[in-house]
């Protein structure tokens, strides 16, 4: 039987195995995050769609989106970070040093 030789060898993430700039990579990323809490505090309260677009003043339409995660071409960073607010969330940021080929960026 012949083995399978790998296509592809992946960077460990799917976002930058697509070929995004680093740039376009981090902001996917960032949305990705922010969405992520948001469906967390949507799970842990138990929320409907309904008190969900009371909450978040937005059209039912917007709410769907969100919640089926099409979140990328509608919906910037600032916008989820205003949901998570008004979700009753803070945000925290942190950065860390990139690694560029074995050294770390300044």
């Amino acid at each position: 039987m012949a083995k399978n030789k790998a296509t592809h060898v992946t960077k460990g993430n799917v976002i930058d195995d697509l070929g995004f700039s680093p740039e376009e990579a981090a902001s996917i990323k960032l949305k990705v995050k922010l969405h992520s809490e948001i469906m967390k505090v949507v799970k842990k309260r138990k929320l409907t769609s309904r008190q969900l677009e009371k909450i978040l003043d937005i059209p039912q339409p917007r709410v769907s989106e969100l919640i089926n995660g099409k979140i990328f071409e509608k919906t910037s960073s600032d916008r989820l970070a205003n949901y998570l607010q008004r979700l009753g969330r803070s945000i925290e940021i942190k950065t860390k040093a990139l690694k560029i080929q074995g050294t770390e960026a300044a």
